[in-house]
């Protein structure tokens, strides 16, 4: 006998304790946290900050987000659970509910552009409560407009669309940063994939 696909069931507020235990203060260790890239990690060193908004433009306290990148070389880790010898893991995942400001932050490289690709980007994977699946978008950096303006994923989205899915940088003292607000609904919603 066979059976179908079963369906999802929605994601909140579990996966504070199952995927982002040690942020919550839980005494287990995850697999996964905000520090994708280590300090020894080569490439130019990033954070990725931002929040996430309901439909009401009011922040979501209880979100998680997990990335998956590739490394400065545009190069995807075997191992994403694990850092590897050079001090790159690929994944994260950070939850918005123990910031005061309810932010997510990553630390991590500026990735090199992945063999199919023609811009350097980010998969992001939005979970929240409420949610009966998990969202996907990307994250395109604001510095790269040359290597966007070739992207054939980006320009399939409306060009009054498009800036939903590009961070934007600032260079702070600490280092340079990418402000990135994902919006659910609304009239900023960021644009999702359906993967």
């Amino acid at each position: 006998m066979s059976y179908g696909e079963t369906p999802s069931q929605t994601v909140g507020p579990y996966f504070a304790y199952g995927l982002t235990p040690v942020q919550y203060g839980y005494d287990f260790t995850d697999l996964a946290n905000h520090v994708v890239a280590g300090p020894e990690a080569t490439g130019e060193h990033i954070r990725i900050v931002g929040q996430v908004f309901d439909g009401n433009n009011a922040l979501v306290g209880d979100a998680m987000i997990e990335i998956w990148q590739a490394d400065h070389a545009g190069h995807y880790t075997s191992e994403p659970v694990r850092m590897d010898n050079a001090g790159f893991r690929g994944l994260g995942r950070c939850g918005t509910g123990t910031d005061g400001d309810n932010r997510f932050i990553f630390h991590t490289i500026k990735p090199g552009c992945v063999a199919d690709a023609a811009a350097p980007f980010i998969n992001i994977t939005v979970f929240m409560r409420g949610m009966l699946t998990h969202a996907f978008t990307r994250l395109y950096f604001g510095d790269e407009a040359n290597a966007n303006a070739g992207c054939p994923v980006l320009q399939a989205v409306p060009l009054d669309r498009r800036d939903t899915l590009i961070a934007q940088r600032v260079d702070t003292p600490t280092g340079p940063e990418y402000r990135f607000d994902i919006h659910m609904q609304g009239e900023y919603e960021t644009v999702f994939f359906d993967i």
